[in-house]
């Protein structure tokens, strides 16, 4: 079987990989708890900055060890999103980990070495790839910080550097949340002052419902990210679903009746009903492709004059 696969062929990735950063106090935690039957790795306490009501199964996370042993022995199937709160905490805990395991990897104020800092790049990939065979969505959750570019103003997140370059290109979404008053906004493409990936054709910007009041008050659902995220998503994807199956159908059709063809007469008379076909996508220019090919096995020729085979 060749490994060359066609468009109707490829698989579909069904689960979506975010990034979700922000500024301090903007409810990054909560938003992340939004997603489907969520289990969240709280490196950072986010979770007793949560509205009791919103709170989801949680691993309080005291040494990256904990997070390890979740992963690779607990039973994550009640589980659909697989949430990392934060990935800068995250990565401290990393290194305390490392360093444990090998003192050379560390310098006497606790910090990583050169050699350490690459230590740690390589568990970073370890880890996302270990969660990413757990077939659950996965979200990052991160600070920001400020960087200078020139005159202007960047908000990034705070993840790491080199760590956070290796992350960006396997995400699917980056999203920037900042808030106005009680009015919040995540960002999802890329501007001039801040980080984004919008792979899934989300709108650029999007207003997250308030769920709270200003007296602690629930007054809505926490469903933001399965309702406005997942879902989309899910519904795009089983329309390429339905559009593969009826570009499958219409090639199936294409095939069986250029099967029939004995002679130019029979090459002619498809010609003339390549367009009474329910053509999805490329399956015109396959059927004119499936043509010729038939038509060099039977020794036929397309006169570019006439538009006829002889």
């Amino acid at each position: 079987m060749s490994l060359i696969k066609k468009p109707s062929e490829l698989n579909v990735q069904a689960k979506i990989k975010m990034l979700i950063y922000g500024q301090a106090g903007t409810g990054k935690s909560t938003l992340s708890l939004s997603a489907p039957n969520p289990l969240l790795f709280d490196f950072d306490n986010g979770i007793n900055r949560v509205n009791f009501e919103h709170i989801k199964s949680t691993v309080q996370i005291e040494n990256y060890t904990d997070m390890l042993e979740v992963i690779n022995k607990e039973d994550l199937s009640d589980f659909d999103t697989l949430i990392v709160d934060t990935g800068g905490k995250c990565l401290d805990s990393m290194a305390n980990y490392i360093i444990s395991r090998n003192s050379k990897m560390g310098k006497s104020n606790g910090t990583l070495t050169l050699q350490g800092y690459g230590e740690r790049k390589a568990e970073f990939t370890a880890l996302c790839k270990l969660i990413s065979s757990k077939n659950k969505h996965v979200i990052f959750v991160a600070h920001r910080e400020t960087k200078q570019d020139g005159d202007d103003t960047r908000y990034v997140p705070l993840f790491g550097g080199s760590n956070y370059d290796s992350l960006v290109t396997e995400l699917d979404l980056v999203g920037y949340m900042e808030a106005n008053g009680r009015k919040r906004i995540i960002t999802f493409d890329p501007t001039s002052r801040n980080d984004g990936k919008n792979t899934c054709n989300l709108p650029s910007t999007m207003e997250i419902p308030t769920i709270v009041n200003e007296k602690g008050i629930v007054t809505g659902q926490n469903n933001f990210i399965e309702d406005h995220v997942i879902k989309p998503y899910i519904a795009r994807l089983a329309d390429r679903i339905k559009l593969t199956e009826m570009y499958n159908k219409v090639v199936s059709e294409i095939k069986d009746q250029i099967e029939l063809i004995t002679d130019f007469t029979g090459a002619n008379d498809f010609v003339s009903r390549i367009d009474s076909f329910d053509h999805v996508g490329s399956s015109k220019s396959m059927a004119a492709q499936l043509l010729s090919d038939k038509a060099k096995c039977l020794g036929i020729k397309f006169n570019k004059e006439t538009k006829l085979y002889e």
